[in-house]
C-alpha cells in the first residue's frame, strides 16, 4: 500500500494512477491543487522537497516523485517493463523524449489554453510548433507499429498517451495524425479508459 499524491487534471499524475489501476496495486490518493501551490506548502515540501506531483510515499516511509520514475517503479517485474533488452531501452528512449520534446509543448499549451484560458495570441507560438512536430514524430513511429515499444503495452504508452489523449484542449486536433488517434484509442481500451 502506498500513498499518491496528484492532481487529478495533470498527465503526470494521471498516468502514475494507471499504472497502478492497470496492475491492480493498491493504493490511497490525496489530491493536491497545483493550481492553488499546495504542492508549494512547507508541509507538502517537508515529505517531497521538489514540491512537485506526483509524489508516493510508501508505507515503509520512502517516498519518490517524477512521473516516469514511479511508473518504472510501480511496473517493476511486470509486462509493462519490456524484457527484451532493446525494448526496454526503446521504452525508456520514449519516456526521456516524453518528458524533454513532447509535454514540455504539448501539456504547457494545454494548461495555459484550457485551464488559465489564454488567448492564442498570448501563447507563445513555439508551443504550437513543438507539438506539432512531436505529433509528427509520433505519427511517423506510430505508421509501423501499434505500441511505442515491444509488442505490447507499456509504460511508453502510459507516459506518451497521458497528455496526447487531451492534446486537443492545447488546439492539437489528432485528426490531422490518424496513427496517433488510432494509438490513443488502443492505450484508452487496454486501460479501460474509452
Amino acid at each position: 500500500m502506498f500513498t499518491l499524491f496528484g492532481d487529478k487534471v495533470s498527465g503526470n499524475c494521471l498516468k502514475v494512477k494507471w499504472v497502478a489501476d492497470h496492475l491492480g496495486l493498491a493504493y490511497g490518493w490525496v489530491d493536491v491543487d497545483v493550481v492553488k501551490g499546495e504542492a508549494k506548502a512547507p508541509d507538502f515540501l517537508a515529505k517531497f522537497p521538489m514540491g512537485q506531483v506526483p509524489a508516493v510515499e510508501f508505507s515503509d516511509g520512502r517516498s519518490l516523485a517524477q512521473s516516469n520514475a514511479l511508473m518504472l517503479h510501480l511496473a517493476d517485474g511486470s509486462a509493462l517493463i519490456p524484457a527484451d533488452g532493446f525494448a526496454r531501452a526503446e521504452m525508456l528512449q520514449w519516456l526521456f523524449w516524453e518528458q524533454y520534446s513532447h509535454e514540455p509543448a504539448i501539456a504547457v499549451r494545454r494548461f495555459q489554453k484550457f485551464y488559465l484560458g489564454k488567448p492564442d495570441s498570448e501563447i507563445d507560438p513555439a508551443l504550437t510548433t513543438k507539438g506539432h512536430a512531436a505529433l509528427n514524430q509520433m505519427e511517423q513511429h506510430l505508421a509501423k507499429r501499434d505500441w511505442f515499444a515491444g509488442a505490447g503495452l507499456s509504460c511508453a504508452d502510459i507516459g506518451l498517451v497521458a497528455y496526447t489523449r487531451v492534446a486537443h484542449e492545447g488546439g492539437f486536433d489528432l485528426a490531422e495524425w490518424p496513427a496517433v488517434r488510432g494509438w490513443v484509442a488502443r492505450v484508452e481500451g487496454a486501460l479501460g479508459l474509452a
